[in-house]
């Protein structure tokens, strides 16, 4: 039977695929918690046990102006309204409707039915864990080197996880697809496929014609959530966004941490087909998003936030073709790996004999944060990652101090 009470059934491709028997029973069957501003938000307040007498916040304004902790909270509230800020003693919205009708038109689905808001994208993909897959009986697939949450989340849920390493033979960081497909031959009951475009740690788009072909292949009945995290640092026109208008069995996560450089909001959000979307609002914590956050969120979403995100990206975009070149020219770094689509490098640091060499990079990455004030990631523990550094992309100053200081400890 269809999924009830929903308003819309998106996509009806590809034929293989149905959502319904890949929910959790008890998920399906689960009547949602109804919140107090599910049922009204207007009028005199009495619903829903909050303080009365208002947000208890110091007095701003006798507050030094060098008293740090002071200085944020002003920064911060600057961002709301008067309004926002007199309602902070209220519960915020449990939809946020308005916020997700903005990423809606933002990324091309339909409208706000489309759109599932969480705490970081991490928060997204813990949820799709918990609505698709029963603990101590499901497994997943990834595709290392890959995020490390996928298997960090699968352990906390319960959750098998089946690896098919990406070919990274020459930093190409691609999917396997005849791995894939006898691993899905093998393992028919697969719930969900993990894709990271671009990848983490190697900054590789996979293409969507790759994604499509998993998509319609009938040996994998599972959803495929494609991670785009950093998707807004690579060329125009490769997102798997576009493919959630034509798919049912295809979700996209994104965030607003990395090209809008607003990782201390935490908004996370999930672009899908409506049924899988109100089964996640289903299950999930009545307010999981503040009110601080989703105002932010909105106003980076405006004309006006949307132009500064484009130039931030473009500017880091220069920053890091600088920063490839810049360490192309140091002695004992190797290639840089990847297809160079996020806001990170992936490097090499090489031995005496010149070949990639962990202890080598563990020894630089160790020695710049501990005593030289730069801090780089140690990624070579990764598979195809042989004694590599991911450097994040940041300011010209911060590339050039980080190129300095690996030269120096090579050199």
């Amino acid at each position: 039977m269809p999924i009830l009470g929903l308003k819309s059934a998106g996509p009806s491709n590809p034929s293989h695929f149905s959502l319904e028997p890949l929910i959790r029973p008890n998920i399906l069957a689960l009547q949602p918690y109804r919140c107090a501003r599910d049922d009204y938000s207007v009028g005199v307040l009495l619903d829903a046990n909050e303080n009365a007498m208002g947000p208890s916040l110091p007095s701003l304004a006798k507050k030094s102006s060098d008293d740090e902790s002071a200085t944020v909270t002003t920064q911060t509230l600057s961002l709301l309204s008067d309004e926002e800020i007199a309602s902070l003693n209220r519960y915020p919205s449990p939809t946020h409707d308005e916020l997700k009708r903005a990423i809606a038109k933002f990324r091309g689905v339909p409208n706000e039915e489309w759109v599932f808001l969480g705490v970081g994208s991490d928060e997204v993909i813990d949820m799709l864990y918990r609505v698709l897959c029963v603990p101590g009986k499901d497994r997943v697939m990834t595709c290392p080197p890959t995020y490390g949450m996928y298997k960090v989340t699968a352990n906390v849920n319960d959750v098998g996880v089946l690896e098919v390493p990406l070919i990274t033979e020459g930093g190409a960081y691609q999917l396997d697809e005849e791995a894939m497909n006898s691993a899905f031959e093998a393992n028919p009951d697969l719930k969900i496929l993990f894709i990271c475009s671009p990848g983490n740690p190697t900054g590789t788009l996979i293409p969507l014609d790759a994604i499509k072909r998993v998509l319609e292949n009938p040996l994998f009945k599972g959803v495929v959530v494609v991670d785009e995290a950093y998707i807004d640092f690579a060329p125009e026109e490769h997102s798997a966004a576009s493919l959630v208008n034509e798919y049912a069995n295809v979700c996209v996560t994104q965030t607003l941490s990395k090209s809008f450089g607003l990782a201390a909001i935490r908004l996370g959000y999930l672009l899908a087909p409506p049924p899988l979307i109100q089964i996640l609002t289903n299950t999930k914590a009545p307010y999981n998003v503040s009110l601080p956050t989703a105002s932010i969120a909105l106003s980076a979403l405006s004309i006006e936030g949307l132009a500064a995100m484009s130039l931030s990206v473009a500017t880091l975009n220069q920053n890091r073709k600088a920063l490839i070149e810049s360490l192309s020219k140091v002695k004992s770094v190797g290639r840089v790996l990847g297809g160079n689509h996020a806001n990170f490098v992936l490097c090499e640091i090489l031995d005496e004999d010149g070949k990639p060499s962990n202890k080598k990079a563990v020894e630089v990455y160790k020695t710049m944060a501990e005593s030289r004030g730069v801090v780089v990631r140690f990624r070579g523990s990764e598979r195809g990652c042989e004694g590599c550094l991911r450097i994040t992309v940041g300011t010209e100053e911060e590339c050039q101090e980080a190129v300095k200081q690996i030269a120096a400890l090579l050199e």
